[in-house]
């Protein structure tokens, strides 16, 4: 398995852990996931983080439980394994970045059986940087298919499919509900 940490600072030679900068209503007994940690991505949904860090965005994908109906609607014939929505404000950000791909051994992380997400409560030496650019082209080589629209708003519903719904700096999105 093959672990990644996305930052736009290139000089990262130990992730520390550290809480998140805004804590999220956890379910009981899983409130730690708001303190200190070191957060990494598997390898199969690094998608989701080949964006400037402040980039609001959704990445759709399907899941055993999709139906056809929610499949037919947001792919649109698309043969892409992921959606990934963003605003247009953002497009000439995207197409700009420059990111660090850090790669994370495994042996302190911890599943959490939630989009390829993992997190380590022990300080992380990554073991290799990688710096991406072109992320349209990378999204497009993890198989994510890029779309843009004027606000994220309209996608709100999206979590009431039966798709996988990922969101992301959506606190920075036009419109989107504070809270």
């Amino acid at each position: 398995m093959r672990l990644f940490h996305f930052s736009d600072d290139p000089k990262i030679a130990c992730f520390t852990p550290r809480p998140v900068l805004k804590p999220s209503p956890r379910p009981p007994g899983r409130d730690w996931l708001n303190g200190a940690l070191v957060w990494a991505i598997e390898e199969g949904r690094q998608a989701m983080y080949l964006f400037p860090r402040d980039c609001p965005r959704i990445l759709l994908w399907p899941t055993d439980a999709t139906t056809a109906e929610d499949q037919a609607r947001f792919w649109q014939g698309s043969a892409a394994r992921t959606i990934a929505y963003v605003e247009e404000a953002w497009l000439d950000a995207i197409a700009k970045a420059t990111i660090c791909r850090y790669a994370l051994p495994p042996e302190t992380f911890e599943s959490l059986d939630d989009a390829g997400m993992w997190v380590s409560r022990a300080p992380v030496i990554p073991t290799r940087m990688e710096i991406i650019s072109e992320l349209p082209r990378a999204l497009e080589a993890q198989g994510a298919e890029l779309r843009a629209m004027p606000s994220l708003a309209p996608l709100r519903g999206v979590w009431s499919t039966t798709l996988h719904a990922s969101g992301i700096r959506l606190r920075n999105a036009r419109g989107w509900p504070a809270g």
